[in-house]
């Protein structure tokens, strides 16, 4: 590389004599060679200097050309000539040869997840030049993302080699040798009297922090990472002074400390600390309060004099808790509102304290900024915020906005954020939504092999269809499916051909007529079964099944196959149609919605021998009723808030109208016409069915990613006004997975109970008229993104159902515990695998418990 400041000559071209006195020249012309890549205009432009420009030969403009090059850094060789000098005149011939391009990048020593991170952290990228500057921050910004995972001794190196195949380029390899993990060894702690060693470990390592600087070999290092962070070391040292804080010892000081190996893999740590003494509340006086009592905010704050001077608690209350004082003032639409706390005498272990209060005038909301949403139209996003221009702000109406807007689901609810912009002058606020939209259409396939064949299932949901697009070319629109106003319509069908059907479609808008959370609901279903026909009995495929199953004889070569002996005069079909109106509640509060619908349905059955009615059709109207409270904060992994559900649903009472003995209707089953009766008997279906479910959610951590714990209760009953005409029809399936499947649940209801088969704890001929289930769950997520969210689980729970309301019992269990794991992908929904063990056993058998694998499709509530 040549980096001379001086002028080079060549030979037969002018000579510049350095010895002797500079000159004045005017630059005649420049021309550049060496670089290809680059526009000669560009290049010259870099240099600083221009045709016309007086120059001194030899001099400083010459020498500051050649500095500006090399700090460009996109040139290995840089050299400046004077082809000629005419009179007064000079011509500059510049010599530049660029740096080579990046035509490969290889990370090697790391893993898939780190390369992608490295990707992203380094700045390094295809096709760019390489800098010496570019190479020395890749290492320094390498080493920093290793020590943060606790890779201290990691060594990097960035190395260049010449592209064989391609002039001008080279491969650069990033070379990652992670070595060991660095481990805490011991954390040394002296000068503490007044609390353990335990304590302070405790306080050094809260949430956040613990997990990355835990002793080896400590009880809970057994659940917790103890890799040595630098960056969390200083968190540490903050949370050790805090925990003295919280205590009362507010003169509490860190007056040395160390890190040093202790071997190769690990290091200790060492700190010196003076307590000084504890610190009580002496006197608390309030100033600058006009809006509230002086009482009302010392009872809100919690805190009198004898108390310990716990410095935590007081932040908590005037700040961070959910019904601090300052919440007080910001949802009242103080937002200029300010507390000091100010420690105005201190006299030996006591401590007055003055609460200095600047209240300000009230914020109405200015402007509502939306930015990021590109899939539903802004309305949508605009009618579920509690903020509007023009309104007082309201910090509680803020957060339930951030929350309706995560329930709508078009949006990576991980990635909502929101800004607030004070305008003290005008003594207005302005709102701005920084959203990341998502898609949450999701797409069902599934085939299945059975004794009936190929069964396939395909379904459909539209979560963003707007109806008023149908016939609107330039409404919005994906593809030919039209979008944007937040309404669902579903479509799908399951068949294997001939001996099932099933079909249905739903559509809902949750703003009907766009002024009010009015929804608006409308469904419609259709389903077929049919049976095998009576020649498959005396058929060679069934006599060889039969002696090869329970007499060990005949060929295999024969299978179950009913599909050969499909008979059309034996079925069930189930036809069904609903309206429904919903409306959200001002009362208790606006978290509850109050759902009401009617449905039709009607089975048609002939010769179907698998239920209790075999021909004629039966008919049920019901009025259904449902109260809802949801609260959650997240669709897919809430951390916080509930679920609520009461549901009734009840038929017009007509054995209370008709004149009919229902104890003598359909009571001898010997008798000729125990058929015809029972048809009669079930033409109308009555009932009232009552159900009650409650789930809970409770982050165990302040942290984004953390356990939730999670809490599930639900009962129902399916009641008779008369007792001898109990509905065949609405009862409970309980057991298993809780997916419903066609063979066996089209006049029942499928409840879930791990750990034991499906419809075990109601088998065939016993139909469930109560449940219960109870459930603890604990969650961990691994994963979660925009578009895809992962999480494990752990539960315990336990539930029943019982062929009688009377012989109800919540204290009568079949209990179950396991794991498993959730995985949510936007265009399939929520999938998941769950191992259980059944405990207990059902009906004096042990066959239908114990160790059971289970697949989940779909959100449960």
């Amino acid at each position: 590389m040549h980096a001379s400041a001086q002028i080079k000559t060549r030979e037969l071209n002018p000579v510049i004599d350095y010895s002797r006195t500079p000159r004045e020249y005017v630059i005649g012309n420049i021309v550049v060679e060496g670089v290809t890549n680059y526009d000669d205009e560009l290049l010259i432009g870099l240099s600083g200097l221009s045709v016309g420009q007086v120059v001194t030969l030899p001099g400083e403009e010459i020498t500051q050309a050649i500095k500006r090059y090399w700090r460009n850094g996109l040139f290995s060789n840089v050299a400046i000539s004077a082809d000629s000098i005419r009179n007064d005149s000079v011509f500059l011939h510049i010599q530049l040869t660029a740096r080579p391009r990046i035509s490969q990048i290889n990370y090697n020593g790391v893993k898939k997840n780190e390369r992608e991170d490295l990707e992203e952290k380094l700045g390094l990228v295809k096709d760019n030049q390489l800098t010496p500057n570019m190479v020395d921050r890749a290492k320094i910004l390498a080493k920093k993302y290793f020590d943060e995972k606790g890779y201290k001794n990691a060594e990097i190196d960035v190395v260049s080699r010449d592209d064989a195949s391609a002039p001008d380029r080279i491969i650069l390899d990033v070379n990652v040798d992670k070595k060991s993990k660095v481990k805490i060894n011991k954390i040394i702690i002296e000068g503490n009297e007044a609390l353990t060693e335990k304590k302070l470990k405790g306080g050094l390592i809260r949430p956040g922090v613990l997990k990355k600087i835990h002793e080896k070999g400590s009880m809970a290092s057994w659940f917790r990472s103890k890799k040595f962070v630098d960056s969390k070391y200083d968190e540490a040292k903050e949370n050790l002074i805090a925990k003295y804080a919280e205590l009362g010892y507010r003169d509490a000081v860190i007056v040395q400390d160390s890190v040093y190996a202790f071997d190769d893999k690990t290091v200790n740590v060492y700190m010196k600390v003076e307590e000084g003494r504890k610190y009580y509340i002496r006197n608390i006086e309030w100033v600058g309060n006009s809006l509230y009592p002086t009482d009302g905010l010392a009872a809100i704050l919690r805190m009198k004099k004898g108390d310990v001077y716990n410095q935590k608690l007081l932040d908590e209350r005037l700040n961070t808790d959910e019904d601090a004082i300052g919440n007080l003032y910001f949802n009242n639409g103080y937002v200029f509102y300010h507390l000091n706390p100010v420690e105005v005498n201190v006299v030996g272990d006591s401590v007055d304290l003055e609460m200095r209060i600047f209240e300000g005038e009230q914020a109405h909301i200015s402007h509502v900024r939306i930015s990021g949403n590109d899939r539903v139209y802004e309305n949508v996003v605009r009618r579920e915020l509690r903020n509007k221009p023009g309104d007082l702000f309201n910090k509680s109406a803020l957060e339930r906005s951030y929350r309706e807007i995560a329930s709508l689901g078009h949006f990576d609810a991980e990635s909502i954020k929101y800004d607030m912009q004070p305008d003290r002058v005008n003594g207005t606020v302005d709102l701005s939504w920084d959203l990341t939209s998502k898609s949450n259409d999701q797409v069902e396939f599934s085939l299945g092999y059975g004794q009936t064949g190929v069964i396939g299932k395909i379904g459909l949901k539209f979560s963003n269809f707007c109806m008023a697009n149908l016939f609107n070319r330039d409404g919005l629109r994906r593809g030919v499916l039209p979008q944007g106003n937040g309404e669902t319509f579903s479509i799908s069908g399951q068949t294997n051909g001939r001996y099932y059907q099933s079909y249905s479609v739903n559509y809902m808008n949750p703003w009907f007529g766009g002024k009010r959370p009015n929804t608006l609901s409308v469904s419609a279903f259709f389903s077929k079964q049919t049976d095998v026909s009576d020649n498959y009995y005396n058929s060679a495929y069934y006599n060889n099944y039969y002696n090869s199953y329970l007499y060990g004889y005949g060929s295999n070569g024969y299978n179950n196959y009913y599909e050969n002996f499909y008979d059309p005069d034996k079925f069930v079909k189930i036809l069904g149609v609903s309206l429904g109106w919903g409306k959200r509640l001002r009362w208790p509060d606006d978290f509850f919605t109050l759902n009401a619908d009617l449905s039709y349905t009607r089975y048609m059955l002939k010769d179907w021998q698998y239920f209790l009615i075999s021909n004629g059709n039966c008919n049920n109207i019901s009025f259904n009723l449902q109260l809802n409270r949801i609260s959650t904060d997240n669709q897919i992994y809430p951390r916080s808030g509930s679920e609520f559900l009461m549901s009734a649903s009840i038929t017009p009472p007509y054995s209370l109208f008709e004149d009919k003995d229902y104890a003598s209707l359909a009571n001898n089953y010997q008798s000729s016409t125990y058929r015809q009766e029972l048809q009669e008997k079930y033409r109308w279906i009555e009932y009232h069915k009552w159900k009650l479910k409650a789930r809970t959610f409770t982050a165990l951590s302040g942290n984004n990613k953390c356990f939730v714990l999670m809490t599930r209760v639900e009962m129902g009953i399916l009641g008779s006004y008369n007792n001898h005409k109990r509905s065949p029809f609405e009862t409970y399936y309980m057991g298993g997975d809780g997916m419903s499947g066609y063979s066996s649940t089209y006049a029942t209801e499928t409840i879930g109970l791990r750990g034991y088969d499906n419809g075990s704890l109601t088998p065939n001929g016993y139909p469930g008229y109560a449940y219960n289930r109870f459930t603890v769950e604990l969650r961990y997520p691994f994963m979660l993104g925009a578009s895809t969210n992962i999480y494990g689980l752990a539960f315990a729970e336990g539930g029943n159902a019982w062929d009688s309301v009377k012989k109800f019992n919540p204290f009568d269990l079949k209990r179950s515990v396991g794991a498993g794991v959730r995985i949510f992908l936007p265009m399939v929904g929520l999938l998941g695998i769950d191992w259980a063990y059944g405990f207990d056993k059902v009906f004096g058998n042990r066959s239908y418990s114990g160790s059971h694998f289970h697949f989940i499709l779909g959100q449960e509530f």
